[in-house]
């Protein structure tokens, strides 16, 4: 039923690579509206966002972004891609965990297996690296985008190929939006739709086996950035956690005029300057940057 897809990263990772240099351009416009990916993914099918998995060279790690559940390579990313391109970082997007079949049904993706999700991950980044001549990435992720690198680094073989790792809702301790009732119920159903659904379910054998051996490796920066109006992390603590080189980042606590929700989040300006930061020198936003755009 799921597609690993594998043949796909490394024709996006070898075009990376394409050319020696970075190409000059005018920068390219940044949308603030998390709605526009679907609308360019409709009229641009199987495409990566503005900005994302070019030929460019740089001498900061390239920027990993990995989507969420029922996203794709290019849905979620159409702020954060252009905007990071911008600041001359390197971008690449991939597609993991999507349904075998045509487009526009391989376009869902973060469905399968969340170990199997992380294989996908392993496999393109060291494509990335061979190509790029660098050492290591930065990751983004997205909601289910977060666990998944938490997986690759945890368990198969990460942890020294990552420098930065910024989290956007992330969910340390699973999600409980069916209800604390509801998911004995429901978990056959998601375990045949949805097999990564099942795995963020509080107390799923993924999570106890995650947060068992430890969140976090002590090699890696974390940024967990959190908004206080997520519906689909549920309470949105959960993506709060501590460890001595995890900073922690409500988005209300910078801004608290933000109604960014679980989506709204990847194209909120403020949550957009907290990453960039987060990947750059991690200096701190006053309330005066609240929602300005670059």
């Amino acid at each position: 039923m799921f597609s690993r897809a594998l043949p796909v990263l490394g024709a996006t990772a070898i075009a990376l690579a394409i050319t020696p240099t970075a190409l000059a351009q005018d920068p390219l416009p940044v949308p603030y509206d998390h709605h526009n990916g679907v609308v360019v993914e409709l009229t641009n099918p199987g495409g990566s966002p503005a900005g994302a998995n070019i030929p460019c060279t740089s001498a900061q790690e390239p920027v990993v972004l990995v989507h969420n559940t029922s996203g794709n390579k290019q849905i979620g990313w159409q702020t954060l891609a252009p905007l990071l391109a911008n600041e001359g970082r390197c971008v690449v997007s991939f597609t993991y965990g999507e349904v075998d079949g045509p487009w526009p049904i391989d376009a869902v993706g973060g469905l399968g297996p969340i170990d199997e999700a992380a294989h996908e991950l392993a496999v393109f980044v060291d494509e990335v690296l061979a190509q790029t001549g660098a050492e290591q990435v930065d990751v983004v992720g997205h909601s289910q985008g977060t666990l998944v690198p938490s997986q690759w680094v945890q368990f198969q073989g990460g942890a020294d190929k990552v420098a930065d790792y910024v989290s956007l809702a992330p969910m340390w301790h699973g999600t409980d939006v069916f209800g604390s009732e509801t998911p004995d119920a429901v978990r056959p159903a998601l375990e045949a739709a949805c097999p990564a659904c099942a795995d963020m379910l509080p107390g799923s054998p993924f999570l106890e086996r995650l947060r068992n051996t430890g969140i976090f490796d002590p090699s890696i920066d974390y940024t967990n950035i959190l908004t206080s109006h997520d519906q689909t992390v549920v309470p949105y603590t959960s993506g709060y956690a501590e460890a001595p080189n995890v900073t922690n980042i409500v988005l209300q606590d910078v801004c608290p005029s933000s109604t960014a929700g679980h989506l709204g989040l990847l194209a909120d300006p403020t949550a957009a300057e907290l990453v960039l930061r987060a990947l750059d020198d991690h200096s701190p936003i006053d309330s005066a940057s609240c929602g300005q755009e670059r």
